[in-house]
């Protein structure tokens, strides 16, 4: 494989100098060119793994240099995504390990994740979850985010949690009204909620939580940020608690 890797390269090296407007193209005669052109047009016919081989390398090392990207974000923001204000806590507000989710309350995918939430702060009591806003479907969800926002000044912890998690599994759409009977119903006082709403924590916070999303180049809910690593995606219950396993490890999502 190397062999016919260094035999392509060489090709494309070839056919590059052909495309290229300088000096070194105007080296190759028009019958040259040609010739060229039908050996790396046969070869690449011939061997079109070749082609597959290196668009994956192509993405394995676009992944690389992603997550590199990301690790170097989550250090210069590691203040905002584990010690702002604007943001909501369940589990163990001291715990050892942290686990940042960034959900929307409009998101399938976050609705599914959300028992595997439950049963790592139920089973985990170093855990601290960090909740971050991230409304990107519509504004339905921004204003959902809006009123869980306000309510944070009221209800904290167990309390906060329960009503986060009975307004994610709401069937449906979910918007101001559908968040507002949650809060209603978990005790809040409706006309401080209404007021708290209008206050400037609910713009700061939404707007923190979208310039953290756009340091760590964020496109979509749930995304989880742990230890030295962003996590796409509803992953489950296994992949979640094998990473806080090794972050108590060795502080790395993987101790390899």
């Amino acid at each position: 494989m190397k062999n016919i890797a260094r035999r392509l390269a060489a090709i494309l090296t070839l056919a590059c100098a052909l495309a290229a407007p300088g000096a070194f193209a105007n080296e190759f005669s028009p019958t040259q060119k040609g010739a060229i052109e039908s050996i790396v047009r046969d070869y690449l016919l011939q061997n079109p793994e070749i082609l597959r081989d290196a668009y994956a390398e192509l993405e394995r090392r676009q992944a690389r240099e992603e997550a590199n990207a990301r690790q170097r974000a989550i250090s210069e923001n590691r203040a905002l995504l584990y010690g702002s204000n604007n943001h909501a806590i369940a589990g163990n507000p001291d715990g050892k390990v942290t686990l940042v989710e960034f959900f929307d309350y409009n998101c399938g995918y976050c609705k599914q994740a959300l028992p595997d939430l439950i049963r790592l702060v139920k089973e985990q009591p170093d855990l601290k979850l960090v909740l971050k806003d991230f409304p990107v479907l519509g504004q339905g969800s921004v204003e959902a985010a809006q009123v869980a926002i306000a309510l944070r000044k009221q209800l904290k912890g167990e309390k906060f949690f329960a009503f986060h998690s009975k307004l994610l599994a709401t069937r449906g759409g979910i918007g101001k009204a559908q968040a507002l009977a949650a809060a209603r119903d978990a005790g809040a006082d409706m006309n401080q909620l209404a007021k708290d709403m209008e206050g400037p924590e609910v713009s700061a916070t939404l707007q923190e939580s979208a310039r953290l999303a756009d340091a760590l180049s964020l496109s979509g809910t749930p995304t989880y940020v742990l230890g030295d690593e962003v996590v796409v995606g509803a992953v489950g219950y296994a992949q979640l608690k094998a990473r806080l396993d090794n972050v108590r490890k060795c502080g790395k999502t993987n101790c390899g």
